[in-house]
């Protein structure tokens, strides 16, 4: 089968940065799903392993960690899905990732495509709406008010992936105010597309222009980016007993800043219920359904901007090098071989 990988971590500048290769079509055993890939779509996590994981000696790594495809075989433990049925994931950190033809799954973090859009539409979907969903209901809790701004959140990096869906969940589930950042024209203009009540610059200090809003300070905080720029701000801004939740990897973050205003921290990785095989695994899965009923309900959208032609090494190297240059707007997919 057809793939894309790499051998040697590094740059996305190198030529050999990202290869098109040929794999052994895998066999699906156990509770795995064995997927045809049908369209792919590519997050951070992506550009940050294949610049700093290396693989092993003569070993290739495959990449992707969003997928939309159809069950070509399943396992003798598969007990949701059968051959035939069209899917939507967003696959494990420490199994081969879906830059390929065929792709193992565990059933149990896969969810049924949604029936109303596209492949390429539903490849844009799974790992950003995890990520939201499990920051603002499993970490944030943003359902449980906080004692001040329990009706307001911030989300930092509004017009990225993630946040991109954050504000459409929380516009969709919840009564809470929102207010997001955005730098540009466009990705201002996306943001409020996507439901956001207020926008404001994340280039420009925050905690000024939330004060001008009017609306007191926000009890939940929720960022997505640059969180080491924007962290005094975020201390200064957030409501006394508030809730402050994270995504990004800053260089160094002490929490002590956080002791006068008893805020609490949350991080956030959708990889970890698949990583450790907790015993909520399957957690995901049923917000993937969760997540289909929605956009089936006409109640959220995909956040795919951009198509940008089939999967093969040269267009993943050139989206790895659009991610790595924080100018995207929204969810970039690819599709086919």
């Amino acid at each position: 089968m057809k793939a894309v990988a790499y051998n040697k971590a590094g740059s996305v500048d190198r030529d050999d940065a990202l290869v098109d290769i040929t794999l052994d079509k895998p066999k699906a055993e156990g509770r795995d799903l064995l997927v045809k890939i049908r369209a792919v779509s590519v997050n951070p996590v992506d550009a940050k392993l294949r610049q700093g994981r290396e693989p092993a000696p003569d070993a290739w790594e495959v990449l992707g960690y969003d997928a939309a495809g159809v069950v070509e075989a399943v396992g003798p433990e598969v007990k949701s899905f059968k051959a035939g049925d069209e899917v939507f994931y967003a696959g494990a950190l420490n199994r081969p990732g879906t830059n390929s033809e065929y792709h193992l799954v565990d059933e149990r973090i896969v969810g049924n495509k949604p029936t109303s859009i596209s492949d390429t539409e539903a490849a844009a979907l799974p790992l950003t709406a995890i990520t939201a969903w499990e920051i603002l209901f499993d970490r944030l809790d943003v359902m449980r008010p906080t004692v001040q701004g329990g009706k307001t959140i911030l989300v930092i990096g509004g017009a990225g992936g993630v946040g991109s869906i954050t504000i459409q969940l929380l516009r969709a589930l919840t009564d809470l105010t929102v207010i997001a950042t955005a730098s540009r024209a466009e990705t201002k203009a996306w943001v409020k597309d996507c439901g956001a009540h207020h926008v404001i610059d994340h280039h420009e200090p925050l905690a000024p222009q939330i004060e001008a809003l009017g609306l007191g300070a926000p009890g939940f905080v929720f960022s997505t980016t640059q969180t080491d720029k924007h962290y005094g701000d975020i201390v200064e801004l957030i409501a006394p007993q508030g809730r402050f939740g994270l995504i990004d990897d800053p260089g160094d973050l002490s929490i002590m800043p956080l002791k006068m205003k008893a805020i609490s921290l949350h991080w956030e990785l959708m990889f970890t219920r698949s990583l450790f095989d907790t015993p909520d695994v399957a957690t995901q899965g049923k917000i993937l359904n969760e997540v289909a009923t929605l956009v089936d309900g006409g109640k959220i959208r995909s956040t795919v901007t951009e198509t940008a032609g089939k999967i093969n090494a040269e267009n993943l190297r050139n989206v790895h090098a659009r991610i790595e240059s924080g100018s995207a707007r929204g969810k970039i997919v690819l599709e086919g071989f």
